[in-house]
């Protein structure tokens, strides 16, 4: 069984705590690496090899930063394949996908270094004035920064997250979830490898203990957050109460939103694959669907039939479309969704049981009858299950998708384009017209409600990863007096 240690400073080091955590196989059930939590001890020697590193990579030129993200970028690229396969052992994702998503981190992360070359980190806002007098922004780097990432994309999360922090000076200390650190750990070795200075990354394993102490720290000036709301909750309550920053993207019940006027079997392919790809394990995965009444019935027989062909295996198989649940807790909250629903009326068009067959299997479901006092509408699934629900009208589909907690994102399938200016105002953070998970590297947002807090993407990216100061510079000294 594999060992796995933190990544401190450059150097390879197992944590002193006590506790041993194991890495388990979804698919099989069974462990294959382990490693000890990290304490508040560990996390001080992350933080203090981070701190005394930062200095010297922020003395570097943009340009230089950006050389050296971009070359750990490629050394990412070229062992694609390795971590989509370890993603899989960790979390279930099938490798092709899992190499599908990681191709296009690695463009993310290059794009968002590339940002770098042209935010304006120093500029003139006012002046010169009559007498030569003016007013120049000098952005700094925070310092030591923080991500904490889930299990549900080990290698985007990080990926996502380090691109503008790294490439504006700051340095980091990385914390995976406990359930999938293996990619993150080859993550590390590749940053090492491709030439990335010691301390500028580093890497500490552990559970939510170890999370918290790395959100407390006093010397931590940002923490990069995904997850769960109400770990979102405690790490906004450790960063505002030592005035530090955070980035939160937290839980999602995303809405689909279908108009009377689309194609009803190609929608249906596609609100097919954005519920249960990585079988459902993804913060905008569409959790909600509102098909407008007059297209219902034959969007909702595609949606069964596009179901049946999300065949359940281990993804190490290339024919596997849907891999297993992360782990067993996580499959009882798809359990639980699905029974409650059809407890209160709902009725399961497709999938809907738990397979017998080792592993955290959950098959591709469809409810349909369902009403807003099911948890499978209210709650986050994070699952394979798609519940329909038919409104009489696109607006009242607008309505339904807006009465949430939640406001991540929204898709919405219309050629109307007095529906798509309607579809601007719903209260998410992203909202896709007619093409689920679209956008390039310019895109901006913020999560709304209890999705989260800070913007993030483009040039809110740098700003979070930065303190801006002014500098008022006179024409001249002052003259001397007696």
């Amino acid at each position: 069984m594999e060992t796995l240690q933190n990544f401190i400073g450059g150097r390879w080091e197992e944590a002193v705590g006590e506790d041993v955590v194991a890495v388990v196989n979804p698919a099989t059930e069974e462990a294959f690496a382990h490693f000890r939590a990290s304490n508040a001890d560990d996390v001080d020697r992350a933080v203090a090899a981070a701190g005394a590193a930062q200095p010297e990579w922020a003395a570097l030129t943009v340009a230089h930063r950006v050389e050296r993200i971009h070359a750990w970028a490629d050394t990412i690229a070229a062992h694609a394949d390795e971590l989509a396969e370890l993603e899989c052992r960790e979390m279930g994702k099938p490798v092709g996908i899992g190499r599908t998503f990681i191709a296009g981190a690695v463009a993310g992360l290059k794009a968002a270094a590339d940002q770098a070359l042209t935010y304006p980190f120093s500029e003139t806002v006012t002046g010169p004035g009559p007498a030569g007098e003016r007013t120049d922004i000098v952005r700094h780097p925070l310092g030591v920064t923080a991500v904490i990432t889930p299990w549900n994309f080990p290698v985007v999360m990080v990926l996502g997250a380090l691109g503008p922090l790294l490439a504006a000076g700051n340095t980091v200390v990385v914390k995976p979830s406990e359930r999938s650190p293996v990619s993150t750990v080859r993550l590390l070795e590749l940053a090492a490898s491709a030439g990335l200075p010691a301390g500028v990354l580093n890497l500490i394993l552990g559970d939510g203990r170890t999370g918290a102490a790395l959100a407390e720290h006093e010397e931590v000036r940002l923490v990069h957050f995904t997850g769960s709301v109400g770990a979102g909750r405690a790490v906004g309550a450790a960063t505002g109460h030592r005035l530090s920053r955070s980035v939160l993207e937290l839980g999602g019940k995303d809405a689909v939103v279908i108009d009377a006027g689309v194609d009803p079997v190609a929608t249906a392919r596609a609100v097919a694959f954005g519920a249960f790809i990585n079988t459902g394990q993804i913060c905008t995965s569409m959790e909600r669907v509102y098909v407008h009444e007059r297209i219902a019935d034959e969007f909702t027989e595609a949606l069964v039939t596009a179901a049946g062909t999300f065949t359940i295996g281990d993804g190490l198989d290339p024919a596997t479309m849907l891999g297993p649940l992360v782990d067993a807790r996580q499959r009882e909250t798809v359990r639980r969704h699905v029974e409650n629903a059809v407890s209160k009326g709902a009725t399961v068009r497709a999938g809907g049981a738990v397979p017998e067959r080792p592993g955290y299997f959950y098959p591709a479901t469809v409810l349909t009858g369902v009403d807003d006092t099911m948890l499978v509408m209210t709650e986050e699934t994070f699952g394979p299950v798609a519940p329909v629900t038919v409104v009489p009208s696109f607006e009242e589909g607008l309505t339904r998708a807006a009465a949430s907690r939640y406001g991540l994102a929204a898709t919405v399938y219309t050629d109307d384009p007095d529906h798509i200016a309607a579809a601007a105002r719903l209260p998410v953070g992203v909202v896709w017209v007619n093409q689920w998970q679209g956008g390039g590297p310019e895109r901006l947002y913020e999560p709304a409600r209890d999705s989260g807090m800070g913007a993030t993407g483009a040039r809110a990216a740098y700003d979070a990863a930065t303190r801006p100061a002014a500098v008022h510079v006179a024409a001249t000294t002052p003259a001397g007096s007696l």
